[in-house]
């Protein structure tokens, strides 16, 4: 029996009517701990939902789908808690929470037949390195799908207390006194070649700081980061919301950076899916796809935020306050310096500007930083992997089926993007990794 099997978590509660969903506005190689899904509660089965008129004729209507403690989970929860699954037919998707991003892939690898999932809320670069088989755990190529993303924006670089008077900001290259005094920096990120870890290596080295010489670099799952830092496990990491807010609240570290100011409206979590069962149920994952998209729409209007934030606040979510959610999800970033934004231009966003597309120009960022550090060969075919994976063509039709043809942009590319204050052409990515003076090989 999978560990998975033995601790399952699966949320099958809390589903609201159709009227209700439009009375709410929805009109339109990894670390190996904690390697289960997480709890062990279960809820209510699902309320009957009838699915509307442009609903695909789905050939399952069952999936399981996994997410993380964390706010960019909220796509995912808010289609599940607000009926949007059912309301395109698929009326048996169950939620089921993970602990790591290292239990999020085994969990994929094994599939829903084998007690696993069928797709998640995942780190944007995981699905190329699980299709290339660098980090599953048989190394064998594990075929995936990314059929949206989830959010931009929204993720940090935080800085224990004890590195205060350094007044890190964008800049990491301060940190260089403390390294030149012969103190070896460790720095927590949340799954190597995984965003997190390409938001802290692209920091450090912007710096002057090379992250595989100067620091240790540790994993640690997200929900753990705080706790973790409390403990003096390490000097400084970066993980998605609520966590650097929460660190925050606890006074146990600070802000130095939010990652859009590294980045403006950068790529973060996708929804990625096993590709066999894409294949399989092309209906289903259009589907389910859709229920995400209106989901996304939903968590991005401002009058829904603070109902988002205290549905996925709770136990069976992400089990953390909800203040810790919501002030940072409308733009408000206490630093824990002094310096306290009441709008900020950079938060999370899941619909607007485009959020949800899944730019390809942005997987080549993803794929280039990679070969960057070792994570895939220097040789790597990036436009043949981003054509296997990324599904931009089904997302244009998903959106097209709910009434969002006006959101469609007229390219796969993004174009050149400003990324700490270096360009980045997705049509010469050999050209930006030779202009680069710190990285692995």
């Amino acid at each position: 029996m999978t560990n998975l099997s033995r601790r399952k978590f699966i949320i099958t509660a809390g589903i609201t009517a159709a009227g209700a969903i439009i009375a709410n506005g929805c009109s339109s190689n990894g670390s190996n701990a904690d390697n289960n899904s997480g709890g062990t509660t279960t809820a209510k089965p699902a309320a009957n939902v009838t699915p509307v008129a442009n609903s695909p004729k789905v050939e399952t209507t069952k999936a399981k789908l996994g997410f993380i403690a964390l706010t960019d989970s909220a796509p995912i929860i808010i289609a599940f808690e607000k009926g949007l699954f059912q309301k395109y037919g698929m009326s048996n998707v169950e939620v089921v929470k993970q602990t790591s991003w290292a239990a999020t892939r085994d969990n994929l690898e094994l599939g829903s037949a084998q007690g696993g999932i069928d797709g998640a809320h995942i780190l944007s670069p995981m699905p190329y390195l699980m299709t290339a088989g660098t980090i599953t755990k048989t190394k064998q190529p594990l075929p995936m799908q990314i059929l949206a993303r989830l959010n931009t924006n929204g993720q940090g670089i935080s800085v224990s207390n004890k590195y205060k008077d350094l007044k890190l900001g964008k800049d990491s290259s301060p940190l260089k006194q403390v390294i030149a005094g012969g103190k070896k920096l460790t720095c927590a990120v949340t799954f190597p070649g995984g965003t997190h870890d390409l938001w802290m290596r692209s920091w450090l080295a912007a710096g002057g700081i090379d992250p595989e010489k100067d620091v240790e670099i540790i994993v640690i799952p997200p929900p753990q980061m705080v706790a973790s830092m409390k403990a003096g496990k390490m000097d400084a990491f970066c993980v998605g919301e609520p966590w650097n807010g929460k660190l925050i609240q606890e006074q146990t570290g600070y802000s130095a950076v939010v990652t859009g100011e590294l980045w403006k409206d950068h790529p973060e979590k996708a929804l990625s899916m096993r590709a066999d069962w894409v294949e399989k149920n092309p209906n289903a994952a259009k589907a389910i796809l859709m229920a995400v998209q209106e989901a996304q729409i939903w968590c991005d209007k401002p009058e829904n935020k603070d109902e988002m934030s205290k549905i996925i606040a709770t136990g069976k979510y992400l089990k953390v306050d909800a203040l810790a959610i919501s002030d940072r999800s409308k733009g408000k970033i206490d630093y824990g310096t002094g310096r306290i934004e009441t709008a900020s231009p950079v938060a999370m966003k899941f619909w607007d500007d485009n959020a949800s597309f899944p730019y390809k120009s942005h997987d080549t960022w993803f794929l280039a930083e990679n070969m960057r550090w070792g994570q895939i060969p220097p040789d790597t075919d990036v436009k043949a992997l981003i054509e296997k994976v990324n599904r931009s063509d089904m997302w244009k039709e998903a959106a097209k089926a709910i009434g969002q043809e006006a959101a469609i942009p007229a390219s796969d590319s993004r174009g050149v993007e400003d990324i700490l204050g270096v360009k980045f052409n997705p049509a010469d990515s050999a050209g930006y990794l030779k202009g680069l003076k710190i990285k692995k090989a």
